[in-house]
């Protein structure tokens, strides 16, 4: 029986949760800024802040755009074969997805649907950083002169070996590295009687670290003169007409953007 003293599982888990976004608050503003004066100049540009994600990841690039709050001028890019987890067993399957992950080169034909310009910009976001995707993923960017932002576990990284064959882990490619400040193994939540820990907080961390982000990249690019176009909640506009009209504009403006990078790859293509 419980001691109704001692903290239970839930409650340790929302303490430990607390003090990771304390952690981030505490540790990475300079790193979160200096992303931040990136993401602007590269939105104010008309370049692209090209998100990648695999994996649970992924969700980090969904909370950057296109979310609540968010605007265009981030990018996302999502493999349904490293993202769709819910499968697990079967076509689809967890086991493919880890097996995929870590396999040099899939990068390569990932990008081969994209085309950088010297004015984009790469967030790669996963909490280990060890994995040939997204490592192939921030090489890549950096061949094409891109500024690469990490959102990762530096705790982890430094727990673990690289499966990349240059020997090298995203935080040792980025040019700016923010740590989601979770430990290593995510799973955080020790219950007597249970082998392996529960409750995994590297999702909080990089969400705060995202959403922080998105808040300084707007701040900037409004004291620069460039007011970002945001995709808002149609509950809280005073005109459903309003809503309706803010909603097609971050359509507009995305699309735009998305007109900009087809129109690289087809020139390049032609090239």
């Amino acid at each position: 029986m419980s001691n109704p003293n001692t903290p239970n599982a839930a409650q340790r888990y929302l303490s430990i949760a607390a003090e990771i976004v304390q952690q981030v608050s505490a540790t990475q503003l300079d790193a979160i800024e200096r992303a931040a004066q990136i993401c602007a100049g590269t939105i104010i540009n008309d370049g692209l802040v090209f998100l990648w994600g695999g994996g649970h990841s992924r969700m980090s690039v969904e909370e950057m755009f296109p979310r609540i709050g968010s605007f265009p001028g981030f990018f996302p890019m999502v493999e349904l074969a490293l993202t769709f987890y819910t499968n697990v067993t079967g076509s689809d399957g967890l086991e493919q997805s880890f097996f995929i992950e870590r396999a040099e080169g899939y990068a390569d034909a990932i990008l081969a649907n994209y085309e950088f310009a010297p004015h984009d910009a790469l967030i790669c976001f996963s909490s280990t950083g060890i994995n040939g995707v997204v490592i192939d993923m921030a090489l890549r960017a950096k061949a094409a002169g891109l500024p690469v932002i990490a959102v990762t576990s530096v705790q982890h990284a430094n727990a673990t070996p690289t499966r990349h064959s240059s020997g090298k882990k995203l935080k040792e490619i980025a040019d700016v590295v923010i740590d989601n400040c979770t430990p290593p193994g995510d799973a955080v939540i020790d219950i007597p009687g249970l082998k392996y820990k529960v409750s995994p907080t590297s999702t909080i961390g990089a969400t705060a670290v995202v959403n922080a982000l998105k808040a300084r990249t707007a701040e900037i690019m409004v004291e620069r003169g460039a007011e970002p176009i945001v995709l808002t909640s149609p509950h809280f506009v005073d005109r459903q007409e309003e809503a309706t009209a803010q909603l097609q504009r971050v359509y507009r403006e995305h699309n735009r953007r998305k007109h900009i990078l087809l129109g690289r790859k087809v020139a390049n293509d032609e090239g």
